[in-house]
């Protein structure tokens, strides 16, 4: 079974993405963004520490989401031209 799910693991990106897989990932950027914005707004308005803490945590994982899909965008655009 695994060596099935194996060949099916793309290892280069296409040369053009589909309009599905573009608007897929608009909506992975969006999710990231609207997340880490709503997590920091919440962790200000927190004034339990421990709390806040956590949320702001959340903040940085979906900040840091969305910079490794604007990255790994930017990497395969340049590899491209």
């Amino acid at each position: 079974m695994q060596q099935q799910m194996n060949q099916n693991i793309m290892q280069q990106p296409p040369q053009m993405i589909s309009t599905k897989d573009h608007l897929y990932l608009t909506d992975m950027l969006s999710w990231n963004l609207n997340a880490a914005k709503k997590a920091h707004f919440f962790a200000q308005q927190c004034t339990i520490p421990e709390v806040k803490e956590a949320i702001e945590k959340a903040c940085k994982m979906h900040e840091k989401h969305y910079q490794m899909i604007i990255e790994h965008l930017n990497d395969n655009k340049s590899k491209m031209m």
